[in-house]
């Protein structure tokens, strides 16, 4: 009797012990609740927005740069385009955040993340289950679609499907080609989202930026509620504010300011490197 009872006890230690090291039972850090932005990092990029005309440090393609020049500070303010949301990856650099999770009532697996954003009330799910990535060819979204998975701690996260947007807030553009890789990284009560954009349209290399929050109980998200309204009396009923790329009068105004050649702030894949510094 006492040498069964060895084995079962021996047999179950055994099994307690898998259950405890197989990764369905790792710690998976929860990052629900309401986040604020930061603001102290990259403060001009998240608050009054980069200059136009700079590109200093991104590996942007010729056609990039020249689409960047087409850019107008005003294409915002036309009634159109005033309730459009944000494209996905620079709600991430400029917005509070709630972020909740939907599990299985009997199995409790976690299904989806869900985000809402303050400005713009964008609503994206991230799909935790391995759901099928859509076909290429199907609907692109700002939202885009996003597939999940615990990296240890991290919660990586990639996105395709997204409609045609902007990287930063002076016009640089982001194609409906790319992918954008997330890592949500808690430490606490901050919370850091590391993102990477790869476009094979207008990036020659990886994108990166990130962006830190502060857990903020007491935070609320309340409903975005837009109407468009006619905010440039000048502006002719359907006429888009912009630029000629080769006429844009601003095209100088940053590297005079700053004192940097011109064809150093156009960016460039070569100024990632420690190199160009000489």
């Amino acid at each position: 009797m006492a040498k069964r009872m060895k084995n079962l006890w021996s047999a179950t230690r055994a099994l307690l012990l898998a259950v405890a090291i197989s990764p369905a039972a790792q710690a998976e850090i929860d990052l629900s609740g309401n986040w604020t932005i930061i603001y102290h990092e990259d403060w001009i990029e998240i608050g009054t927005g980069p200059d136009i005309a700079d590109f200093t440090g991104l590996p942007l393609t010729p056609e990039a740069a020249s689409r960047a020049m087409n850019w107008h500070p005003s294409l915002v303010n036309v009634p159109e385009r005033q309730c459009l949301q944000l494209p996905m990856e620079y709600t991430n650099r400029w917005s509070n955040t709630r972020i909740w999770k939907d599990v299985d009532v009997d199995s409790q697996e976690l299904l989806v993340y869900r985000l809402r954003k303050a400005w713009g009330g964008m609503e994206r799910t991230i799909h935790m289950t391995k759901k099928p990535r859509p076909p290429r060819g199907a609907v692109h979204t700002f939202a885009g679609f996003s597939l999940g998975e615990f990296d240890g701690e991290k919660l990586k996260v990639v996105t395709t499907h997204l409609k045609e947007g902007y990287s930063r807030r002076n016009g640089v553009p982001r194609s409906d080609r790319a992918t954008i890789t997330e890592h949500f990284i808690r430490h606490g009560d901050v919370l850091t989202i590391s993102t990477i954009i790869e476009d094979p349209v207008y990036l020659t290399e990886p994108l990166v930026v990130s962006t830190s929050y502060d857990y903020a109980p007491t935070a609320r998200i309340n409903p975005f509620i837009c109407e468009s309204v006619n905010e440039i009396a000048s502006l002719a009923k359907g006429q888009v504010p912009m630029y000629f790329p080769w006429k844009n009068p601003h095209e100088r105004e940053f590297s005079k300011v700053y004192a940097i050649p011109l064809d150093h702030a156009s960016g460039g894949q070569a100024q990632l490197y420690p190199e160009f510094i000489e």
